[in-house]
């Protein structure tokens, strides 16, 4: 092995059945927990879980089932354990203290996730603030010698703990931040201004519900896209001509469950795209086992930054990778989601939703022709409303 390289961190995932989720509920929650240590480099281990009316206070999980993950973290020589859910200060500092190891939750994997796929200015700085509001009120258990970074001289009044001192930095940095993300915005919208004779269309849905390779199929260009959870994080916006019809097309950051309200809040300038759309195409993954409970997350954010109303197409993507089980003949168990073929599925989901919907594979390149007479057909509707007396481009 080279010196440089580093080896992956091996990983303990924790979840907890409650009232609010059962156990199909959480391995479900793990899973996706899996994924996102993959993609930020780690191994996953092995996972725990837990049965509990509610989150032990002090240490999330019971005291017996701390021993025994501590006892295994012991044996397998784990580096870090991580719990699908928020943890508090105190209780991260107890978890730790108990298990010798490092602990962290689902929102500060996310965060570091995300630090470490941002590559443009706007991506760095939305980060950046929100790994700082995270960082605050969990201070006291992270201690990490900021003062460093601003001088020592004049920095401490008499008597300052060091802990208030970085308390201050961290507020200072969060102000910057905040103003930077404000010089940000006002380029975004000038941009956005520019750009405002055309139709716009924003990409949006859960994250690796394959955004960035429908980009990529109608607009031919090289967004990167790859299976991991958000390859996406910078706005990309790219012209697409569907027949004699031009607009803008965006791809933006794809949400998932329990995503920290700091990075929603950090991610303003990007979100904005998407609240200043036309039209939105609500990319899912049908092959995946929970993507009903995908597109009620996507639909409760947009919810949440008040796009709930803008009109839409449901793009129900990777139709080339959807399965179902075969009952027996004479089962008359009734028939679950799992039991649906493609067709009785389609058939299911046209009668639900309100706005058009189509079934895709973006990758393979199925009923893609349909797709876009699709979005043609809805530009064009909102192109005339618009421009009425442009209608000779039709």
């Amino acid at each position: 092995m080279l010196p440089f390289d580093i080896k992956p961190e091996k990983a303990v995932l924790i979840g907890l059945v409650t009232y609010k989720q059962d156990e199909d509920k959480v391995h479900d929650y793990l899973d996706e927990l899996e994924f996102l240590l993959e993609t930020a480099g780690a191994i996953p281990d092995k996972r725990f879980v837990q049965k509990l009316p509610k989150p032990e206070p002090r240490t999330f999980v019971g005291a017996g089932k701390l021993q025994e993950i501590a006892e295994y973290v012991k044996a397998a020589n784990i580096d870090i354990v991580v719990f699908d859910d928020e943890l508090s200060t105190s209780q991260t500092r107890n978890i730790e203290a108990e298990l010798g190891c490092r602990v962290l939750d689902r929102p500060l994997l996310i965060l570091d996730i995300f630090a470490k796929r941002a590559r443009t200015t706007t991506a760095r700085t939305q980060v950046e603030l929100a790994q700082y509001q995270y960082l605050l009120p969990h201070l006291t258990h992270m201690w990490t010698h900021l003062e460093k970074q601003r001088g020592g001289i004049g920095m401490r009044g008499p008597g300052e703990k060091e802990i208030e001192t970085d308390r201050r930095i961290i507020r200072d940095k969060i102000i910057l931040l905040k103003e930077k993300l404000k010089d940000i915005d006002k380029q975004k919208v000038t941009q956005r201004k520019n750009r405002d004779e055309m139709i716009r269309v924003s990409l949006v849905g859960y994250t690796n519900a394959g955004k960035s390779t429908t980009m990529n199929l109608l607009s031919k260009s090289d967004v990167f896209a790859e299976n991991k959870l958000f390859a996406t994080l910078d706005t990309t916006v790219r012209k697409v001509v569907i027949g004699n019809l031009p607009f803008l097309l965006t791809d933006t950051v794809g949400f998932i469950r329990k995503l920290p309200h700091n990075l929603v809040e950090s991610f303003k300038s990007t979100l904005d795209e998407v609240r200043e759309a036309d039209l939105l195409l609500h990319i899912v993954d049908i092959s995946h086992a929970s993507f009903e409970e995908q597109v009620e997350i996507a639909t409760q954010t947009l919810a949440e930054i008040g796009c709930a109303d803008k009109p839409s197409i449901m793009v129900f993507n990777k139709i080339d990778a959807y399965s179902h089980v075969e009952k027996e003949p004479f089962d008359l168990a009734p028939s679950t989601k799992a039991n649906l073929t493609l067709e009785e599925l389609k058939n299911t989901w046209m009668a639900r939703v309100n706005s058009p919907a189509i079934f895709i594979s973006a990758k393979h390149k199925i009923n893609i022709e349909e797709f876009k007479k699709l979005l043609y057909d809805e530009v064009k509707k909102l192109h005339v409303i618009r421009y009425p007396y442009n209608g000779f481009l039709y």
